[in-house]
């Protein structure tokens, strides 16, 4: 279960640095549909560190178990609610991309939480 959380951690980690970085370069794309969505680009920062700080805890985790895990649920935590707020805002169509990486990110604190 330990090699299942180093791969789930990293292919986690890719897509936090990825998001994290366009909020913080304000790409077109993700302030649009983040400014439709009813969030204001004074949170980018902010969501941009939490997604910094949810991808090093998940790769720190692969060496020391408990930040991993509790990185782990803080990022099923952001991506619960940025389902909660395409959900708030009635953007169905949003919705599969930050469901799918709540049931992602559930992986490595499942496989963390196992392998303790």
């Amino acid at each position: 279960m330990f090699i299942a959380y180093i791969v789930f951690a990293i292919l986690l980690s890719l897509p936090l640095l990825v998001s994290g970085r366009a909020k913080l370069i304000r790409d077109p794309e993700v302030t649009a549909t983040m400014t439709r969505l009813g969030v204001g680009t004074r949170w980018f920062p902010a969501l941009a560190a939490l997604e910094f700080a949810g991808a090093l805890g998940l790769l720190i985790g692969i060496f020391w178990r408990p930040l991993g895990i509790a990185a782990a649920m803080g990022v099923v935590l952001y991506f619960a609610g940025a389902l909660a707020t395409h959900l708030r805002a009635g953007d169905v169509k949003g919705a599969p991309v930050p469901a799918m990486l709540v049931l992602l990110s559930a992986a490595p604190l499942v496989l963390g939480i196992n392998s303790v």
